[in-house]
């Protein structure tokens, strides 16, 4: 049993605000340090943490942190199409928040993905603004269950990373109303999230943060909504405005915008005495909820038997089938005596995508692991990188370094003085089992904002031969080898992605090195305060970070032909390729969906000498999968699957788990094809949302444009047949049948279509409306009935500004995919009405 936090007598909020000086007032706006909110130690006003993130509980460390336990992406979430499942994960997440302590959980992220090349559309749900806000509210409503308070992100149209803290995101009020803030509706009036984090972009000419008619207006005027509204991460960029606006709490501290500037603008008039007590009694109301949650003392674990059953089947119902032609899946172990596995991301566990949403894991297990860990013995194992995709040269492997004094790892020793300065005193040391750090949040009292660190370690080459070595930073790095100056990433430096897109490009350099020889490794840091790169529209998150990689060179073509031979050796080949968090990360946007080209060649030399070949794709949104998606017979895609992302993927291929994933995003076949190509990025700090409403699959349908693989799309080792439907004013009721001799489940899917001939807007050709997954036994029948809502028939009307539920005819439309639709109902709306609220 962990020790837990000791309670605190409650405190009176009422006799806070009547007692409380002003600065002291002014002191609970803002956090007290990264993680926690600011204490009235003579009011008995405990601080409290928060902590991210999406798809886990980091702690309060991005590096040399406590693990946790990692849940698939949001992407992989809604593929399962499970809001019961998805209930269970919140619960997860805040067992997890309890066990590091913390009583607000920094998510879900539920921004709608307009492009693929999104740098955090991994972390979202879905392209659908109904679909995104159901599971979200079940995601919301496990969390709170545990006593957690879930903080919905990020309010709101924050879908590019591209000069995220400047961009102006111009669009008109029907598509804000109808795409970016239904999540938040939707979820918020099913689920009443705790808290609110606003985005660091404007709305139509003004930051979310600053913005009354979003905060006071929507969210509590019109919505209705009773809670905390805080900022992102240093998202807010004024003193007064935001608190006029209506946000109360701005993150992290300390504070920059509020505490002596604060003052100044109650003293100057232009914060009103009664804000001030608004935003403090919403403050200590956040604090007195949440307060009673109970965490645990210290940051702490819990991998337990049960956490790893959930997300095994996370992760193993996210799995999508996209085509499965010659029917080779399941694999039979019994038809086969050798198989290949042959691509980059067969032996990369990419559990989860970058940023706010990485993490240490508990463990993790790669498609490979997994795969081979439910071979049958005797099976032969033919395994070939055959090209490699990394957006970074991988880091150490600890196996391969050593710190100076024989510890597993490498040491890092901070100083207050740099390289420069003889016999400089170490401040604080150090063991890291990884190769790179992230200081955003790291604090010593004794170091300023400008400091310095040695990371030194011993490394015992592993093999002989050429070796790539690559520093990338945000401040300045040097690395040397033996003592000699190896790259310099500090005298000049180009800006690149790293670390959410402050860092430096990474420099690289080879190396011969003959294994089982001792090489000694030093890299020159110094912190964020050094960098030389200027780039505007980036947040700047503090401390510094740097990464070091290395890897053995390998010739392309080589690679290339060993895995070609493997796969006409192999009676089965299974060729995993895709993304990783180097790629898919909050930081940066992608600016193409091309895979690099030696991974093209890869997957084209290998189906041309395997053309029955598994083809296992892994991302967390799409990536451009032509020629080879139309030639494959046999397709699967995995995304950011946690912990459990290896299990997951060997689970369906083999049969222990039958696939019901459905994608939760159009996979377009090429990127001039999608809704945003014309519109997307920061030019000249805007964008405009040309798409309107039309985003995803209500584009492609509207345009008559041809998807590689549909929304809602997804195959089952069964088959389902849909019956019986039956529509009333209040839901839509049929019958599915499982036809086939396997156990399965289907996620049902209801669209609605307007009549475009009395509608009097123009409309999707039809909209997501509900859906429900049903879970049957092989020949079972089930009545599945989806609820109408108020959503059902609605749409924004910006002249009005309210929404419309238009007298008429309605199809109803309910089907596997946005594309296989198998029955049609009537639903008739007899008179137009209006509302407004959630």
């Amino acid at each position: 049993m962990r020790e837990l936090l000791t309670p605190v007598d409650d405190f009176d909020i009422d006799y806070v605000l009547e007692n409380a000086s002003s600065l002291e007032k002014i002191s609970l706006l803002a956090g007290h340090d990264f993680w926690h909110t600011a204490p009235l130690p003579r009011f008995n006003v405990p601080s409290v943490r928060v902590s991210d993130g999406p798809n886990g509980v980091r702690g309060t460390k991005f590096f040399d942190g406590v693990r946790a336990a990692c849940l698939p992406n949001g992407t992989g979430l809604a593929a399962t199409w499970d809001q019961d499942l998805l209930y269970e994960a919140g619960i997860l997440i805040g067992q997890e928040c309890l066990a590091k302590g913390a009583h607000c959980w920094l998510g879900p992220t539920v921004c709608i993905q307009r492009s693929p090349l999104g740098g955090r559309g991994f972390e979202s749900f879905a392209e659908d603004p109904y679909a995104t806000g159901k599971l979200a509210a079940a995601y919301i409503r496990g969390a709170q269950s545990t006593g957690v308070i879930s903080t919905i992100k990020h309010f709101a149209a924050n879908d590019q990373e591209h000069e995220r803290i400047s961009v102006n995101a111009v669009m008109s009020e029907r598509a804000l109303r109808e795409v970016h803030l239904l999540p938040f509706q939707i979820a918020i009036a099913d689920a009443a999230p705790g808290a609110v984090m606003t985005c660091y972009n404007k709305v139509n000419g003004q930051h979310v943060s600053e913005s009354k008619e979003m905060l006071d207006g929507i969210l509590r005027g019109e919505w209705g909504w009773k809670g905390l509204i805080m900022s992102d991460w240093f998202g807010t960029y004024s003193t007064a405005e935001p608190l006029n606006a209506g946000l109360d709490l701005e993150m992290p501290g300390p504070t920059r915008l509020r505490g002596p500037l604060l003052e100044l603008a109650i003293s100057s008039r232009k914060v009103s005495r009664s804000t001030l007590d608004e935003r403090a009694r919403t403050v200590l109301e956040f604090v007195q909820r949440v307060s009673k949650a109970e965490v645990s003392a210290t940051e702490s674990t819990r991998d337990f038997p049960e956490d790893r059953k959930l997300n095994r089947k996370l992760a193993s119902d996210s799995v999508v089938l996209l085509k499965n032609e010659s029917g080779l899946l399941p694999l039979n172990q019994k038809k086969f005596k050798s198989v290949a596995l042959i691509g980059p991301n067969m032996k990369t566990a990419a559990f989860c995508g970058g940023g706010s949403a990485s993490l240490q894991p508990y463990y993790s297990t790669s498609p490979y692991q997994g795969i081979v860990d439910q071979l049958h013995a005797g099976v032969e194992v033919l395994y070939e990188t055959g090209a490699t995709s990394f957006a970074y040269i991988p880091e150490l492997q600890v196996s391969d370094v050593r710190t100076p004094e024989g510890q597993p790892g490498l040491r890092m020793r901070f100083y207050r003085d740099p390289p420069s300065v003889k016999e400089r005193r170490v401040v604080e040391e150090i063991i890291m089992q990884e190769s790179s750090w992230q200081l955003m949040g790291f604090s010593n009292p004794e170091l300023d904002r400008l400091f310095y660190a040695d990371i030194e370690a011993e490394l015992i080459a592993p093999a002989t031969g050429l070796f790539e070595f690559g520093v990338a930073v945000y401040g300045s790095s040097s690395l040397f080898i033996n003592d000699r100056l190896i790259i310099d990433n500090t005298t000049a430096q180009r800006g690149g992605n790293f670390f959410f897109g402050k860092g430096t490009l990474e420099e690289k350099a080879t190396v011969d090195l003959v294994e089982g020889q001792v090489y000694k490794i030093k890299v020159q840091f110094a912190s964020g305060a050094s960098s030389k790169l200027v780039k505007p529209g980036v947040v700047n998150f503090g401390g510094g970070a740097g990464r070091l990689g290395m890897v053995q060179a390998i010739d392309p073509e080589l690679a290339i032909a060993r895995a070609v031979e493997a796969a006409k050796r192999a009676d089965v080949t299974i060729l995993a390729v895709g993304l990783t968090r180097d790629h898919e990360s909050e930081g940066f946007d992608r600016s193409h969906m091309d895979i690099p080209p030696a991974v093209s060649s890869l997957i084209t030399a290998v189906l041309d000498a395997a053309p029955d070949a598994v083809f296992l794709t892994q991302s967390g949104t799409p990536f451009n999968m032509l020629p080879w998606a139309n030639t494959v017979k046999t397709h699967l895609h995995a995304w950011f699957g946690g912990n459990e992302l290896g299990n997951g993927i060997a689970d369906v291929l083999f049969g222990a788990v039958n696939p019901s994933g459905k994608l939760p995003l159009s996979f377009p076949r090429r990127i001039e094809d999608t809704p945003t190509f014309l519109n997307f990025g920061s030019e000249r700090g805007q964008v405009t949302y040309g798409e309107g409403i039309y985003v995803g699959y209500k584009y492609y349908e509207k345009v008559l444009v041809d998807v590689l693989y549909p929304f809602g799309h997804g195959l089952s080792y069964t088959s389902f047949t849909y019956s019986d439907l039956a529509v009333d004013t209040t839901s839509a009721t049929l019958n599915v049948r499982n036809s086939g001799d396997v156990a399965g489940a289907e996620a049902v899917q209801l669209y609605i279509a307007a009549d475009p001939a009395t509608s009097s807007i123009a409309r999707p050709i039809k909209e997501l409306k509900g859906f429900a997954k049903a879970n049957l036994q092989p020949g079972e029948t089930r009545s599945v009935s989806i609820p109408f809502d108020r959503f059902t028939t609605a749409f924004w009307d910006q002249e009005a500004h309210v929404w419309v539920c238009e007298k008429g005819r309605y199809r109803v439309m309910v089907g596997s995919s946005s594309q296989n639709i198998v029955l049609e109902g009537v639903l008739e709306v007899k008179e137009t009405t209006t509302w407004s609220g959630l």
